[in-house]
C-alpha cells in the first residue's frame, strides 16, 4: 500500500474565499481543499504568480479567519481559470487548531 505523501490531512471544501496581495483589494475564489499547511483554490480572471504572498480570508467553524500564504504552485485549468496552491506562512494558532480538529473528524 502506498503511503499518503501529504504532510497534512486535506479537508474538502467548496466555500467562497477571498484573497489579495497584501496591499491590494480582495478577489473572490472557490476553495477546493484546506489543511493546516495551506489551501487550494480556483481563481477566475486574475493573475497570480509563483512565490507571491497573499492575504486569505475564509470561514472556519462559523468564524472568518485571515491567513497569509505564499503561492507554491499555480496551474491553468482554462484560459481564465487558475488552480492555485498556497502554503501558509502566517496562521493564527487557534485557526491551526480548528483545522486540525476538522481533519480529525
Amino acid at each position: 500500500m502506498e503511503s499518503d505523501r501529504r504532510k497534512y490531512a486535506r479537508i474538502a471544501t467548496s466555500q467562497v474565499i477571498s484573497f489579495a496581495q497584501l496591499d491590494e483589494t480582495d478577489h473572490r475564489a472557490v476553495g477546493r481543499d484546506i489543511s493546516v499547511g495551506g489551501i487550494r483554490f480556483e481563481a477566475v480572471g486574475c493573475e497570480i504568480n509563483l512565490g507571491e504572498v497573499l492575504r486569505l480570508s475564509f470561514n472556519l467553524d462559523g468564524e472568518t479567519v485571515v491567513a497569509v500564504g505564499r503561492v507554491a504552485w499555480a496551474t491553468e485549468l482554462d484560459p481564465i481559470t487558475l488552480d492555485v496552491g498556497i502554503e501558509f506562512v502566517e496562521i493564527d494558532p487557534r485557526t491551526a487548531r480548528l483545522l486540525d480538529e476538522f481533519a480529525d473528524r
